[in-house]
């Protein structure tokens, strides 16, 4: 009697000389189609994707960038190129009495507005934080006046601050009398700083609504707790949480705040204010290299200042940061 393995059947596959698992691996998911070309990636397949993103920042960035620092050191005009002067530019700035003006009030700007936007986001944010009915809408009501066109926002600070506005109909009605809010020169500035910090609330509010919503709430829960109120929380808990958070608003506000130009500009009008006396150092590079006679090599030097001067902020306020660390 024949035994069992003797009488069964060989499979197709071994008769033809092949394993029987040599069809299975074959035809796998990494194998290539019967008929089908294996594609070869070629070398220059990323370059080719990272182009059109090189190419924007190459034309929008880095060309105007190389520009400025090359024209600073010339004396060209908006229809002559102009010729290497060395630093005959930085030097007439020393003498500018209107560079030293608008070096000020841009300065004043960044000490006026910066310990505002990093601290009332914050405040607005803690607001907001807690599902409640009817959030939504506060948190969108905030938001707004980001997303809100500056000229837009511009004019309606100036139609409420006039002399004829709606502010000061109200305190002529309770007997204070009108204020210069757009006449006087630090008022004018003082105003132009509030509606700096009111469009940059709703931004940075979203900023640190995304920091506290990784804070553990058993921290809250733990220094609760230990009898903890609600101000101290905030300085033991909050703060030293969102530390980091607070230094980047820091950097991104002031960066901002010392470069500022277009409230200042809708509401002081292109020629600064009253004798041109809340001009800010953007504006001065508007007013002195536009035009069909603008001095662009000056211009330029003064943005060069501009440049260096928020690259010394934002290492301040990273150095203030590591030594709050050691």
């Amino acid at each position: 009697m024949a035994s069992p393995s003797s009488t069964a059947r060989v499979p197709r596959s071994a008769a033809r000389g092949r394993h029987p698992g040599s069809a299975t691996r074959e035809q796998g998911p990494g194998a290539p189609r019967p008929g089908s070309r294996v594609r070869r990636q070629l070398p220059t397949s990323p370059w080719l994707f990272a182009a059109p993103g090189v190419l924007v920042v190459g034309v929008f960035i880095l060309y105007p960038f190389v520009s400025t620092l090359v024209n600073a050191f010339t004396d060209r005009r908006t229809l002559m190129p102009g010729e290497y002067v060395g630093l005959a530019n930085f030097r007439e700035l020393l003498h500018d009495e209107m560079f030293w003006t608008g070096l000020r009030n841009s300065t004043l700007y960044v000490l006026g507005v910066v310990p505002a936007l990093v601290l009332l986001p914050l405040l607005l944010a803690l607001l907001v934080q807690k599902n409640i009915p009817g959030i939504t809408f506060f948190r969108s009501a905030f938001y707004t006046p980001v997303v809100a066109s500056i000229v837009v926002v511009g004019l309606i600070w100036v139609w409420l601050l006039d002399e004829r506005g709606l502010v000061n109909a109200l305190l002529e009605a309770i007997g204070v009398g009108k204020v210069g809010f757009l006449s006087d020169q630090w008022l004018l500035l003082l105003s132009a700083m509030a509606v700096t910090v009111w469009r940059g609330l709703g931004y940075y509010m979203i900023i640190y609504l995304a920091a506290l919503a990784n804070v553990p709430r058993e921290l809250h829960e733990a220094a609760q707790v230990d009898g903890a109120g609600a101000v101290r929380r905030f300085f033991t808990v909050t703060v030293p949480a969102v530390r980091s958070t607070m230094v980047l608003v820091a950097a991104l506000s002031s960066v901002s705040a010392f470069k500022v130009f277009s409230e200042v500009y809708l509401m002081a009008g292109p020629d600064g204010g009253p004798a041109g006396e809340d001009t800010t150092l953007v504006m001065l590079v508007q007013r002195t290299g536009t035009g069909l006679t603008g001095r662009v090599g000056y211009a330029s030097a003064i943005s060069v200042v501009v440049f260096l001067v928020t690259v010394v902020l934002m290492l301040l306020v990273l150095r203030a940061d590591r030594k709050e660390e050691t």
